[in-house]
């Protein structure tokens, strides 16, 4: 990536932290200079000379700029760890407060009857990894994963498997012997297999063919199954809840081909 990819980046990211377009140019173009004044950041970043100042004081607000009162006035930036711990101070402040907004909405329940059999779709990586690791968390009887590509394996899976209560099963199935090797020193608690399902592995699978991500039952009684966009990389996921649910009943079936007789999900 070149620099100017980089600056574009960063510029991109700042704005999905909370700063407008011009704070943000203004910021990344100060977090490249020593000091600089407003005639020299209006050239870097191409932000209006009138509008830097403007930028300015919201950036010494948030604390990520200083000012030397000089004439012309000047500017640098605050450290790189400096603007970043505000920032994911900032960032994190914000994530609370919606949740104490949010966790005073009362809920609306126009149907007092839930059906019994219910799936739901969602996408993107972050969402299904925390879903999978929700649902891990509230198994009372057994979990069984298949892992379906190691990038999957991630640090906070790991911790969150580890953290499985003794009284729980926890069987974990890998499409390679490395994989299943990696899991297990992993996760050392945790019985081990290859997985059966040979679709899983994609030996006679295309580029462009969409791959299988994760296959998780927990309590036999409910699924998540992703898979993984073979352009894009993107996860994609559904999951369903209810002992009766026919999606639960089919994946009991096809996770069972990994695991010995007796702990096969669906006897």
């Amino acid at each position: 990536m070149s620099a100017s990819d980089n600056i574009d980046e960063a510029i991109e990211v700042l704005q999905q932290l909370g700063l407008k377009e011009y704070e943000a140019r203004c910021f990344v173009g100060l977090s490249q200079l020593e000091t600089g004044t407003a005639k020299k950041l209006s050239e870097m970043t191409e932000v209006p000379r009138t509008r830097v100042y403007d930028a300015i004081r919201v950036l010494e607000a948030q604390g990520l700029v200083e000012i030397h009162h000089s004439s012309p006035q000047r500017f640098r930036a605050v450290s790189l760890e400096e603007a970043t711990e505000t920032l994911r101070d900032q960032y994190e402040a914000r994530v609370e407060r919606l949740h104490d907004a949010l966790d005073t909405v009362e809920i609306i329940d126009e149907d007092d009857e839930a059906p019994v059999q219910q799936v739901w779709s969602m996408s993107g990586h972050d969402g299904i990894e925390n879903r999978t690791e929700e649902l891990i968390e509230t198994a009372t009887e057994e979990i069984v994963l298949v892992i379906g590509d190691e990038s999957l394996l991630t640090k906070d899976l790991v911790a969150t498997l580890n953290e499985v209560g003794n009284g729980v099963e926890l069987l974990v199935g890998a499409v390679t012997e490395p994989l299943q090797e990696q899991i297990q020193t992993a996760v050392p608690d945790a019985k081990t297999f290859i997985s059966g399902l040979e679709w899983l592995h994609g030996e006679d699978a295309t580029e462009d063919e969409t791959a299988i991500g994760r296959l998780l039952l927990i309590d036999r009684s409910t699924i998540l199954v992703s898979s993984i966009m073979p352009e894009t990389k993107d996860e994609q996921a559904i999951f369903g809840e209810g002992f009766g649910n026919g999606l639960v009943v089919i994946a009991r079936r096809l996770m069972s081909q990994g695991l010995l007789t007796q702990r096969d999900p669906a006897s």
